[in-house]
């Protein structure tokens, strides 16, 4: 199968483009580890932060929904501080 030259450019073109941003997601995930290396270096839970990021991410309702099924599964198990009378 033949491409025609302006197909080749294109495609050139986007490779170099991927190519482009695969090294820029590589630099940037080598940044987030660093991060979280001083985090830690510093005495804080990575596990923690990364929970915090996670769930600072979500839609808030949708945060709440899950919090609140959480809350009733670990109720339910026995795992959850009885509430306040």
């Amino acid at each position: 199968m033949q491409l025609q030259n302006s197909t080749k450019d294109q495609l050139r073109a986007i490779v170099a483009r991927i190519e482009r941003l695969e090294e820029e997601k590589a630099a940037l995930a080598a940044d987030l580890r660093e991060v979280y290396a001083e985090a830690k270096g510093n005495g804080f839970d990575v596990k923690a932060l990364r929970s915090v990021v996670r769930i600072r991410k979500q839609d808030e309702n949708k945060r709440k929904e899950e919090e609140a099924v959480l809350v009733t599964y670990l109720h339910a198990l026995g795992m959850a501080e009885a509430e306040a009378a």
